[in-house]
């Protein structure tokens, strides 16, 4: 079984920090630093026990930020800019996981002296990252810290540069949302922009994400990304765009799809059949779909259906799955089956009696046909 992710912040882990902060700083309490964050540390989960080291920071570092900076930075790994993933604390210094309480101090400290803080930043995300840390300053000082991470979109280390990206995600997972860039997320599209043909893929993937974020709120802004992104776009800009439109073409999105080449379908539908119109919960529910090509040109098709799932209420809930990608030729007939498990999920409750599927493809519903769940 693989070891918890709790488990990255652990008392090992902690000693090598206190140990590090001591020879930094003859005066560093490294016995009460050590008491203080790993206090029940078995009862705490991932970010309540990072959030105890911060906490533990605070306590024993110089309440100088200007002096602790000094010093958390006097405990860092050497930078080589390789491969972060699997690092850690060491006898050369801090790297891995422990960066994150770290960051959090430098972030949730910092904002009376931000290049400091930022520059803080900076060194860390090349052992770990900043994306959390960074995020108290864009609240604090959201004009003055984005001016900074324009700088760094051509900063020589990847970390830095994904930094950029991550840390401005709207909605980045563990974080706490950005919610001004949740409602206006323009300040964040000339950093992307800067990003977009970066040299790295771990970097593009970032900015992916952060423009998948963007979707969430604003679909239409980034269906007008895409569409000036695309233009003379090499393959690296192209998966790019694919995948940071991933939420949109899920949905549907017809101008994004249009964006991407999948245009209104000239299709012509012969059928679409229920070939079990009364389902069992916990079997399968087995449909057909043909249709023909009415273009005398090949069509690039995203065949999707939807279950409308029926609630409590009465009321039909959708539900989008992704079906196939292909290439329709012209005047050609498909013909396809789909077999859907209706089966305990713990993502959805089922309730007896109608539910529909929906066939859409390229974002326009096509055909609807009922079927009788049975429970």
């Amino acid at each position: 079984m693989a070891e918890p992710f709790k488990n990255s912040f652990n008392t090992e882990i902690i000693k090598g920090m206190g140990e590090h902060f001591l020879s930094a700083w003859p005066e560093f309490d490294c016995a009460g630093f050590v008491e203080t964050a790993t206090h029940r540390l078995d009862t705490l989960e991932l970010k309540a026990r990072s959030n105890q080291i911060t906490e533990a920071m605070v306590q024993y570092l110089p309440d100088d930020f200007e002096r602790s900076g000094e010093i958390i930075l006097a405990t860092l790994t050497p930078d080589d800019d390789g491969d972060i993933s699997g690092i850690t604390v060491t006898s050369d210094g801090i790297a891995g996981w422990a960066i994150m309480p770290m960051a959090h101090y430098a972030g949730l400290h910092g904002a009376n002296h931000l290049e400091l803080a930022m520059n803080l930043l900076k060194e860390l995300t090349k052992r770990f990252t900043s994306e959390f840390g960074i995020r108290f300053l864009l609240l604090e000082k959201q004009e003055e810290t984005l001016e900074i991470l324009s700088q760094w979109t051509n900063d020589k280390s990847r970390h830095v540069r994904r930094l950029v990206s991550e840390g401005t995600r709207p909605r980045l997972p563990w974080a706490m949302q950005l919610s001004a860039f949740v409602k206006d997320p323009a300040p964040l599209l000339p950093l992307l922009e800067a990003l977009k043909d970066d040299p790295e893929e771990y970097v593009r993937r970032s900015v992916a994400n952060n423009l998948n974020d963007i979707a969430k709120d604003h679909p239409e802004r980034v269906a007008e990304v895409a569409e000036h992104w695309l233009v003379d776009a090499n393959r690296s800009r192209e998966k790019l765009v694919r995948h940071a439109c991933r939420t949109l073409i899920k949905q549907g999105h017809q101008r994004t799809l249009q964006a991407l080449g999948y245009g209104e379908p000239k299709i012509k539908l012969n059928h679409l059949n229920v070939v079990t119109p009364t389902v069992d919960f916990g079997q399968t529910l087995i449909f057909e779909l043909s249709l023909t090509s009415m273009s005398h040109e090949a069509q690039p098709l995203i065949i999707d259906y939807i279950i409308h799932h029926q609630k409590a209420s009465g009321e039909m809930t959708p539900k989008v799955f992704k079906w196939k990608n292909m290439t329709l030729h012209p005047e050609k007939t498909i013909t396809v089956q789909k077999r859907h498990a209706i089966k305990k999920v713990t993502t959805r409750v089922y309730y007896p009696g109608e539910h529909r599927i929906e066939i859409v493809v390229n974002g326009v519903s096509q055909a609807v046909v009922d079927f009788e769940l049975l429970m």
